[in-house]
């Protein structure tokens, strides 16, 4: 079986959908899209229906692409009100020296969650941290091991069913099953995450729209998050500000006019701005990047506090992620302000090579992970769908010998 899936980011300035196919751990993009997002305010929907509308409108746009229906998805949820805890279980296993299977693991982390999830909220994630068989421990993947009771310790991961449940609604109006609710900074770590990462304890900053989302992760399990409130449009407001230009003119500026740093502008630059009482201004690049380069700093500085607030041990490296990191010159100011451990993602996937996309794209890895686990293999399309995507003039599906060969 092909193993395609659907994801779908929805942020405060925009929706991204991402339907790609995972053969031997690495994603082929078919498919990608970014609408600009409507009735999302700091991660919380404030107008569903617009919400419904703007999600409709980036999902036609991947069908139109693809050639069939999109009914199912992983969906990114918003961590506002987020609370993390240690949990574990334990179960009898069906025999005297029983073989654990995908469907133990299962039970086993059911029961790790039992009591411990509080009525007004909902589970979002169960994630392993360690498993034992019998007396044996620090097994990471117990599936063939025998015995006759399997434990686990793992992390859970809540949110208030009144953040969460307007979203749910909102793909319900669309008449799309939601198959697994994700944070989205396990996406972003999912993306970038690599050995070296996976044996220490690192931080993830996504610098959103209106929000910037602080993940720490010990050994690729996440272990605290915190939201700041301000983003990227604190970059629109103090250019609206500065130059009395309105807000598209500043978004215009922000991503097609300045880069990140000086050290990259160029003072013989220059842009002519009409203003809304018909008054013609000239910016060079190196004026606009001043002030693009102070809110950057100022950002990344709140962050740098948020990361000694949530952990008082050595960070191993920081990784910064975000549609605003893709402007020129932003990995020299991110080193310049964090430091030598800091850099910007590298999302170098083919079709999807912006880092707008990490939070999409990284959910898939981290489903298909989560369904070899358990010992499942899935897809959220049946065969004559991925026929039909195969034969569609706009598909691009890998060959079906590339998918041969990269299993074997």
């Amino acid at each position: 079986m092909r193993k395609i899936y659907t994801s779908i980011d929805i942020g405060s300035d925009s929706i991204k959908v991402v339907v790609a196919e995972v053969a031997a751990d690495k994603i082929y993009v078919l498919a990608s899209t970014s609408v600009n997002s409507r009735g999302i305010r700091r991660g919380l929907v404030v107008d569903g229906d617009e919400v419904a509308s703007a999600l409709n409108e980036a999902v036609t746009d991947i069908e139109k692409k693809i050639g069939v229906r999109i009914d199912k998805a992983i969906v990114t949820v918003p961590s506002n009100g987020r609370k993390l805890k240690i949990v574990s279980g334990n179960i009898k296993l069906k025999g005297d020296n029983a073989v654990v299977s995908g469907g133990d693991i299962n039970r086993v982390l059911e029961d790790a969650c039992l009591g411990n999830v509080e009525e007004d909220n909902e589970l979002v994630m169960i994630t392993p941290i360690v498993f034992s068989v019998d007396k044996h421990e620090n097994i990471f993947d117990p599936k063939g091991e025998t015995g006759k009771e399997l434990g686990v310790k793992a992390v859970i991961g809540v949110v208030p069913k009144k953040n969460l449940y307007p979203y749910m609604n909102v793909f319900s109006d669309v008449g799309i099953e939601i198959v697994d609710i994700v944070f989205g900074s396990i996406g972003d770590y999912c993306i970038s995450a690599n050995k070296n990462n996976d044996r220490t304890l690192g931080a993830i900053i996504n610098i959103g729209n209106d929000t910037i989302n602080v993940s720490i992760f010990n050994k690729s399990i996440l272990i605290k998050n915190e939201i700041i409130k301000l983003g990227s449009k604190n970059i629109d407001n103090d250019l609206i500000y500065i130059y009395n230009v309105d807000r598209e003119q500043a978004r215009f500026l922000k991503e097609n006019f300045a880069v990140a740093s000086t050290r990259y502008a160029d003072v013989n630059d220059t842009l002519e701005v009409n203003l809304s009482d018909n008054e013609v201004i000239t910016v060079n690049q190196e004026e606009v990047t001043k002030v693009v380069e102070a809110r950057i700093i100022e950002l990344l500085k709140l962050a740098k506090n948020q990361i000694n607030n949530l952990t008082n041990r050595k960070i191993s490296y920081i990784i910064v992620t975000g549609g605003i990191t893709e402007l020129t010159g932003f990995n020299a100011v991110v080193e310049n302000t964090l430091g030598i451990n800091a850099y910007v993602l590298n999302n170098n996937i083919m079709g999807i090579r912006n880092n707008k996309f990490s939070s999409a794209a990284g959910v898939v890895k981290y489903f298909d992970k989560k369904m070899k686990m358990r010992d499942k293999t899935y897809s959220m399309f049946d065969r004559d769908q991925v026929e039909k995507m195969m034969s569609f003039e706009n598909g691009n599906m890998i060959p079906l010998e590339d998918v041969e060969e990269a299993h074997s």
